[in-house]
């Protein structure tokens, strides 16, 4: 008789489209522990109790980036999605706002990095929307997500923000 998988563990998670003043996108390159798995991600990460997806954007943002904003700086919700993933012996399905946030550009501090964020998050890097449609041996979360970023990019600057990504 085959496994039973495992019942997914909901989480719920706010997440930034960080874009500088160059209309690249920061990102994060994951690394699975004791996995060969890598992918960039977005800043961002689970709500705490009792905390709205705005406010954990915020502080994931700054524990991430070292980046501190006020409370009406975050733009707005421009993506949602569900997503059920794999995680270090155990399964997630993570419910993901995604917000929309723009700076002059900013230089990563990990000085609030969790531990387990210093063992995952291996490297950050500012991206560009032609690099990414040209990063054919990158791995982005979500999934092809931020390949053909350039068009949802200016879809968002035209104030379009209830698009999706092509996944």
């Amino acid at each position: 008789m085959p496994d039973t998988p495992p019942t997914p563990i909901d989480r719920h998670a706010a997440r930034v489209l960080l874009l500088d003043r160059d209309d690249r996108l920061l990102l994060f390159r994951c690394q699975e522990p004791g996995s060969a798995r890598a992918f960039w991600i977005t800043p961002g990460g689970g709500l705490e109790s009792d905390e709205t997806h705005e406010q954990a954007a915020r502080r994931e943002l700054r524990e991430e980036t070292g980046l501190v904003i006020e409370p009406d700086a975050l733009g707005p919700c421009v993506w949602h999605r569900v997503h059920t993933f794999p995680w270090m012996d155990k399964v997630y399905r993570q419910h993901e706002r995604f917000y929309l946030l723009r700076c002059d550009g900013h230089d990563v501090d990990p000085a609030e990095h969790t531990r387990e964020e210093l063992m995952v998050l291996t490297e950050s890097r500012w991206w560009s929307p032609r690099a990414i449609d040209e990063a054919a041996e990158e791995h982005f979360a979500p999934r092809g997500s931020f390949h053909g970023f350039a068009r949802f990019h200016k879809a968002c600057k035209q104030g379009k923000h209830a698009l999706r990504p092509s996944v």
